[in-house]
């Protein structure tokens, strides 16, 4: 079968820092649009693609991670919707659409097809399956349901909560019953969160010159004791304030009115790491629970930042836990049988960045890790 072409987008090395448009570049090769004889991969031409921030430290070599680290002079891969063109594979058949690992190109040879799901109905946008639908919606679903164990009435605090994943938290705990409180890095963000996604309350942290007096809590009043005996490592506190001695540190903590969580956090699914959650472990109520989904504050830095209030995990009997969602696959069914419902009666909305072409994916990809995007970054690349 004659060939077409096929745009592709290359990574090129490994980085450190921020990523930039030079680590990667746009190329166009030639592809069959026919499986290979007695070969059980999937033919399929890309239509949506997925940004995420857990392909940043895919851009850096490393052996110790869930994640392959990106090929240099490869295909970036990432997760999308795609449509079957030619299959060798039982599963699935010409016509059938898909979401799941592809790579970023117009069409894609899949030979490695464990994390294709086929799409079970399509009367929601193709798009959604890179999201709500996909695999960000069964991270919010999986965290704050199965980490996070949430009690109606409970108080939850959501960072990095107008991205993919944190939108949906916020709603899930909302519809618990919860009283939730979302940070984000500009105003339209913050709007979005309090006026779109019905957040009780939401901040821009980058405006804040005290994470730990935005999110304190007058729990810790009880604990005077206890902080008593605790002096913050030199240069150490978080987010700048460098308190020069244990008085002064003490007395910086109890000097703060309550704003947003007067009586502590009950649950904090943290998207970011880092000083947020440094500030967040001084404001956990007793059995707390922290979902650690992502650490994007960090994933740019050569030096990763220390978390100086750990203590707190034992003070307050938190239970801290990471989860990566390939584990928690198998919830997708029930994942779908609880969401579809609330989207088509509109009790749960979910907003995207879209940009289209497969030569804006870098920029894409690249705005993640400044805030440009609002929303689920969305990159399309066919509309079949």
């Amino acid at each position: 079968m004659a060939e077409v072409s096929n745009k592709q987008v290359i990574f090129k090395d490994y980085i450190s820092g921020f990523p930039t448009d030079a680590d990667m570049y746009i190329t166009t090769s030639t592809i069959s649009l026919k499986v290979p004889e007695g070969s059980k991969a999937v033919l399929v031409k890309n239509l949506y693609l997925s940004c995420d921030p857990y392909m940043r430290p895919r851009m850096t070599y490393t052996t110790d991670s869930y994640v392959d680290s990106f090929k240099p002079g490869s295909v970036i891969e990432g997760y999308g919707v795609a449509k079957v063109l030619d299959s060798g594979h039982p599963n699935f058949s010409k016509g059938d659409l898909v979401w799941g690992f592809t790579n970023w190109e117009e069409y894609s040879l899949i030979t490695s097809t464990e994390m294709l799901i086929k799409i079970p109905t399509t009367d929601v946008p193709l798009s959604y399956y890179t999201g709500i639908l996909g695999m960000p919606g069964l991270t919010a679903y999986a965290g704050f349901y199965e980490i996070c164990t949430p009690k109606k009435g409970e108080y939850v605090y959501v960072s990095a909560a107008s991205g993919a994943v944190g939108q949906l938290v916020g709603q899930f705990a909302k519809l618990l019953g919860c009283y939730v409180v979302g940070s984000a890095g500009s105003k339209e963000k913050v709007d979005l969160l309090k006026n779109k996604f019905g957040f009780d309350e939401a901040f821009n942290y980058k405006e804040e010159t005290d994470l730990v007096a935005c999110l304190k809590s007058t729990a810790h009043m009880s604990h005077i004791p206890v902080y008593r005996k605790i002096k913050p490592p030199p240069l150490c506190f978080p987010l700048g304030f460098l308190f020069q001695c244990e008085e002064e540190f003490l007395n910086a903590i109890l000097s703060f009115l309550a704003r947003y969580f007067p009586e502590g956090i009950d649950i904090y699914f943290d998207n970011v790491g880092g000083k947020m959650l440094d500030a967040v472990l001084l404001n956990m109520r007793v059995h707390g629970r922290i979902a650690a989904c992502g650490m994007i504050s960090q994933y740019n830095l050569d030096k990763l930042e220390g978390v100086c209030n750990l203590i707190n995990i034992i003070i307050k009997q938190v239970r801290m836990q990471g989860f990566v969602i390939t584990s928690y696959y198998h919830l997708y069914p029930k994942y779908l049988e609880m969401v579809l419902p609330h989207i088509k009666e509109g009790k749960i909305v979910y907003v995207e960045d879209t940009v289209e072409g497969l030569e804006s994916a870098p920029q894409a990809l690249i705005g993640l890790f400044s805030g440009r995007n609002v929303g689920k970054q969305v990159v399309v690349v066919a509309r079949e």
